[in-house]
């Protein structure tokens, strides 16, 4: 059994055994709200609930509609926060960080402006873990529009929430006995959930390395 001193806030299924539905919009709109957050499994969390509210693994009877309520809220409640923060605390953000993580996503973040501009970016970063945490802030810190950042971060919050959500509901729906490898799928979400910021590491790394020739 699962117990609050035993808490481990990188697993999906200890946060969702010890805080339920709660803590699905807790985690989302500290990841997308509060640079502290950008260590916490969003994608994780969203398949692994979606999946246990097919299933009821791990004794837990989430419910869909409330999981996809807490999650949509949590992550467009959090983005908006993120985005005042930057508007007000702006160019002091990357100065007084001290995650080079968290530094690193900031540069990502504004490449996808200049690259994407703000509505293509603002949605792309919610696929994108540390990114997601940093773009809203740094979009605020730019000037983006409030009106465009609203927009675009709940089409691309809804998208990404309700899109995992769904994923891991459809699997345990459909798939007889998938609870039983309930922390290889885990694993396995956590893996591909990670591809996009080992490729940034890396293109960080390759354009660290070009400079220094």
């Amino acid at each position: 059994m699962t117990t609050d001193l035993a808490l481990n806030p990188l697993s999906a299924t200890d946060l969702l055994t010890s805080f339920g539905t709660l803590g699905v919009f807790v985690v989302l709109f500290a990841e997308t709200g509060l640079l502290i957050g950008f260590f916490l499994p969003g994608d994780s969390l969203l398949f692994t609930a979606g999946l246990l509210c097919a299933t009821g693994a791990a004794g837990l009877h989430l419910r869909l509609p409330w999981v996809l309520l807490a999650a949509v809220a949590g992550a467009l409640l959090g983005a908006q926060v993120g985005f005042l923060i930057g508007r007000r605390a702006g160019a002091a953000l990357q100065a007084r960080s001290g995650q080079p993580r968290v530094v690193a996503g900031m540069r990502r973040a504004e490449e996808l402006f200049t690259r994407y501009g703000p509505a293509k970016a603002i949605v792309l970063a919610r696929f994108i873990p540390v990114v997601r945490t940093v773009l809203n802030p740094v979009a605020g810190a730019l000037g983006t529009p409030a009106r465009t950042f609203t927009l675009w971060q709940a089409v691309g919050g809804v998208v990404w929430t309700v899109g995992l959500v769904l994923a891991g509901y459809g699997l345990g729906a459909f798939v007889p006995g998938v609870d039983a490898y309930l922390l290889p799928v885990i694993a396995v979400i956590v893996i591909v959930s990670l591809v996009p910021l080992a490729r940034e590491l890396l293109r960080e790394r390759k354009r660290r390395s070009d400079r220094a020739r």
